[in-house]
């Protein structure tokens, strides 16, 4: 055969075989548009909806941003002792006014609360880039400094839910002065979040397609951030933290599967045998809304009172929590991706699903 004939189809095959990946590319570009940005929704009540008397406080956070948030200081103990404090975390597309009930019951056993709009939610502006773990995680540990800062505050400890949760985590791997942290229906890691939003919203990947493609996805999702995808994983996160750790999850979690639960129980546990590890996996709890299982509070408040210390030891801290009437807040049919039950998947597939070419 000729060698310009050769070279001819050799770069035949090498054009063929590189669509794949350019469509590849061009859904990855798409799936960072279109899930990159949260929808906003600004707190729609105050910690007086729970009973709580509250500060508005700003928090300084990475990038030069100034978190809104609520600071709900400890009652009924000593003026001159200084009270741990938890600061709370929402999830993807929430904000600060759905961590009350968990502010309701941590206060209720002695805890100082902090509850911040992460950037890009809430009554934050709109982020010029995508919004990932490592914000959630970064906002964290911004949180987590401003309590350390005040003399009302002793030890400090994290509680996230689901991205917020991720979040927690990577926040504490990177930070000591964090002394325990509750994460609440962690996604275990980038790549297994990007494929779970594959399925939620039904697009016909097959397995042997579904996983590269998901890889190539996180990486230019995370690429304008600057974030690697071992940066904004849990599941590496809890392998590194010394503090205490409890891992919570729904039994029947439809957005999130309880196999991301065990699966950073399992790396935790490898990796920190000697660290402290709980782990309460809620029967018949959903993918929100741990904080209506008197088990849940009982659980939460007995583990950071052994681990922060405070008023009560933690089976008085125990006993307190479990007898809120912690419930849900009117959420005004708010709609989330991963962070309601069950709109989750339908807001996914709202996301991801074919539309008009970008453009």
């Amino acid at each position: 055969m000729p060698w310009s004939l050769r070279t001819r189809r050799a770069g035949l095959v090498a054009a063929f075989a590189a669509i794949p990946l350019a469509l590849a590319y061009r859904f990855a570009l798409v799936y960072r548009v279109r899930a990159g940005y949260p929808k906003r929704h600004a707190p729609a009540t105050t910690p007086a909806a729970v009973g709580l008397a509250w500060e508005d406080v700003e928090i300084p956070a990475a990038g030069g941003l100034n978190l809104p948030g609520w600071y709900m200081p400890a009652e009924g103990t000593d003026p001159s002792a200084a009270a741990p404090a938890v600061a709370l975390v929402h999830g993807w597309e929430s904000a600060r006014d759905r961590m009350l009930p968990h502010a309701q019951f941590l206060h209720a056993a002695g805890f100082s609360v902090l509850a911040i709009d992460v950037r890009g939610h809430g009554a934050n502006g709109a982020e010029a880039l995508p919004v990932s773990v490592g914000e959630f995680a970064a906002d964290a540990r911004a949180a987590a400094a401003w309590l350390r800062a005040r003399d009302d505050v002793a030890r400090v400890g994290l509680l996230g839910h689901s991205m917020g949760a991720a979040g927690a985590l990577v926040a504490a791997a990177s930070d000591p002065g964090i002394s325990a942290v509750v994460a609440i229906a962690a996604p275990a890691g980038p790549y297994r979040l990007t494929r779970l939003t594959f399925r939620l919203a039904d697009l016909p990947f097959p397995g042997p397609i579904a996983w590269p493609l998901a890889w190539l996805t996180t990486y230019v999702y995370l690429r304008p951030r600057g974030h690697r995808p071992s940066d904004t994983s849990a599941t590496q996160a809890v392998r590194q933290i010394d503090a205490p750790v409890l891992l919570v999850h729904g039994s029947d979690d439809r957005i999130l599967p309880v196999s991301h639960h065990r699966r950073l129980a399992a790396a935790r546990r490898a990796a920190r045998p000697d660290a402290v590890t709980e782990t309460l996996v809620i029967e018949g709890g959903e993918h929100s809304w741990a904080y209506e299982f008197p088990a849940f509070r009982a659980t939460v408040a007995r583990f950071l009172a052994a681990s922060l210390g405070g008023p009560l030891d933690p089976h008085a801290a125990a006993a307190v929590a479990g007898a809120i009437a912690a419930v849900r807040l009117p959420d005004n049919d708010r709609l989330t991706a991963l962070d309601d039950e069950p709109g989750g998947a339908r807001s996914v597939a709202r996301i991801l699903r074919p539309q008009a070419p970008e453009p």
